[in-house]
C-alpha cells in the first residue's frame, strides 16, 4: 500500500503513466537513446566526417560536398516533413521510427557505393528521409507522453544517445577507413545502424493510457474538431513564430560549423586524421554534458532563460575557429560548441510542451523541424560557398555568430509559461 502511495505522488496530469519511472519508461527512454545514437550520432553526425575524402577522390568543391546536405533537406524536409507530425499522430511514433532506421541504413550503404554527384544526391536524400521519419521527432513524442515531471531528465538521458554515437563515429570511422578504406566504412556504418536500431525501435511502446488503434477509423467528434481549431491556432500565436524562428536560427549555426568542421580542419588547417577524429569526438563528448547539464536546469528553472543560454554558447564558440592554429583554442571551441549543441536540439521540444501542451505536439514539432530543417540546409551550404569563392571560411563563420545571437534575441521574447491558443 505504502508503494502505491508513493507511486501516486507522480501521476502526471493527463497523459503519463502512473508512475513516471517504471519498467515501460526506462525501456523507451533506452530505446529512444538507442535510436538516436544510431539516426542522428552515426547517419546525420557522421556524414561530415567522409566529406574530405570526397572532395580528393572526386574533386568536388566543398560547396558540392555540403549541397547534399542542402538539397535533401529542401526537397526531403517541405515534402515530407509537415507530414511527419501528422504521420507521428496517426500512425504512432514507433512505426515512423522503424521505417526512418530502414531508410538510414540503406542511405549509408548507398553512399559507400557512389561514384557521381547524382548518386550522391540520391542517397544523402533518402538519409534525411530517414531522419525525418526516425529521428528526434518520434523519440520526443514518445518521451513527452511517458514523462511530464521528469521529462527534462528523460530527454537529456534519451539524448546522450547523440552524444555518444556522434562522439564514437570519427573513431569507428577513422579505424575502418584506415583498414578498409572509407567507402567499405561507410557501408559497415550502414549495417550497423540496421543491426543495432532496428530491434530496439521494437522495445518503444506507448504508455497505458495513449494506446489506441492508429490506423482505425474515427469519426469527427466535438473533441476532434476542438483539437483541430486549437491546433489551428497555435500556429498563429506569436510564441510559436518566435519559437520557430529562434529554432531555425540557433540550428543554422549548429549545423553551418558541423557540417564544415572535418573539411576546415583537414584540408584549411592540415590537421591529421587522428587530429581531427579527435576534435569531432570531443565535441560531441562534450555535447552529452550538454544534454544532461541542459536537462537539469530545464527541469529546475525557466525553460525560456535555459533555451537563450544555450543559443549564446552555440554563438560565443565560433569565433574561437578564427584562432584555429592555436591548438587550445580549438579545443575550447569543442568544449563550449559541444555543450551548446548538446543542449540544442532537446531545448525545442521541452520549451514546446510548456508552452503548448503535449496533446498538439506531434503538429508543432512536424512544422517547426521542419523548418529547422531547411536553415540546417542552406547554412551548411552557404558557409561551404563562400569558402570557395572568397578561399577562406572568415566570412561565413561570421555569418553563424550572427544566426546563434538572433536565435537568442528570439528565445528571450518567448513567454515562460503555458500559452492559451
Amino acid at each position: 500500500m505504502q508503494e502505491a502511495s508513493n507511486s501516486a505522488n507522480f501521476i502526471a496530469a493527463d497523459l503519463a503513466p502512473p508512475a513516471e519511472w517504471n519498467r515501460g519508461s526506462f525501456q523507451v527512454t533506452a530505446a529512444a537513446f538507442t535510436v538516436l545514437f544510431c539516426i542522428v550520432g552515426m547517419a546525420l553526425w557522421g556524414l561530415p566526417f567522409y566529406y574530405d575524402f570526397m572532395v580528393q577522390q572526386f574533386g568536388w568543391t566543398r560547396g558540392q560536398v555540403t549541397s547534399g546536405n542542402a538539397l535533401s533537406k529542401l526537397v526531403v524536409g517541405p515534402l515530407f516533413g509537415f507530414f511527419a507530425g501528422w504521420m507521428v499522430d496517426r500512425f504512432g511514433p514507433r512505426r515512423l521510427m522503424l521505417a526512418g532506421i530502414l531508410m538510414a541504413g540503406a542511405a549509408l550503404i548507398g553512399l559507400g557505393s557512389i561514384s557521381t554527384l547524382g548518386m550522391f544526391y540520391f542517397f544523402y536524400m533518402l538519409n534525411a528521409l530517414g531522419y525525418v521519419c526516425g529521428g528526434p521527432l518520434p523519440s520526443q513524442v514518445l518521451l513527452s507522453r511517458w514523462f511530464e515531471r521528469s521529462r527534462g531528465k528523460a530527454m537529456g538521458f534519451a539524448y546522450l544517445g547523440i552524444g555518444l554515437g556522434g562522439a564514437a563515429v570519427p573513431w569507428i570511422s577513422h579505424t575502418l577507413v584506415q583498414h578498409f578504406g572509407w567507402q567499405a566504412a561507410l557501408r559497415a556504418l550502414g549495417f550497423l545502424i540496421l543491426v543495432i536500431a532496428l530491434p530496439a525501435a521494437l522495445l518503444a511502446k506507448e504508455p497505458p493510457q495513449a494506446k489506441k488503434p492508429y490506423h482505425a477509423k474515427t469519426s469527427v467528434s466535438p473533441v476532434a474538431l476542438a483539437e483541430f481549431t486549437e491546433a489551428r491556432n497555435a500556429f498563429t500565436t506569436v510564441p510559436f513564430f518566435l519559437l520557430t524562428l529562434g529554432s531555425m536560427f540557433s540550428i543554422a549555426a549548429v549545423s553551418g560549423a558541423q557540417q564544415n568542421l572535418k573539411l576546415f580542419l583537414s584540408l584549411d588547417l592540415h590537421f591529421a586524421q587522428g587530429q581531427a577524429a579527435r576534435i569531432l569526438s570531443l565535441v560531441l563528448a562534450f555535447s552529452i554534458a550538454g544534454r544532461l547539464l541542459m536537462g537539469w536546469l530545464a527541469d529546475c528553472f525557466p525553460k525560456k532563460y535555459v533555451m537563450v543560454l544555450i543559443y549564446i554558447l552555440v554563438a560565443a564558440a565560433i569565433p574561437l575557429l578564427f584562432a584555429g592554429r592555436a591548438p587550445a583554442a580549438i579545443y575550447i571551441f569543442a568544449a563550449v560548441f559541444g555543450i551548446g549543441l548538446g543542449g540544442d536540439y532537446m531545448i525545442v521540444p521541452l520549451m514546446t510542451a510548456e508552452i503548448f501542451g503535449v496533446q498538439l505536439l506531434g503538429r508543432l514539432l512536424g512544422v517547426i523541424l521542419t523548418a529547422g530543417s531547411v536553415a540546417e540546409a542552406v547554412s551548411p551550404w552557404l558557409v561551404g560557398r563562400l569558402r570557395d569563392t572568397t578561399g577562406s571560411y572568415s566570412a561565413g563563420f561570421l555569418v553563424l555568430v550572427a544566426l546563434g545571437l538572433l536565435g537568442a534575441a528570439s528565445a528571450a521574447m518567448l513567454p515562460r509559461g503555458k500559452q492559451s491558443a
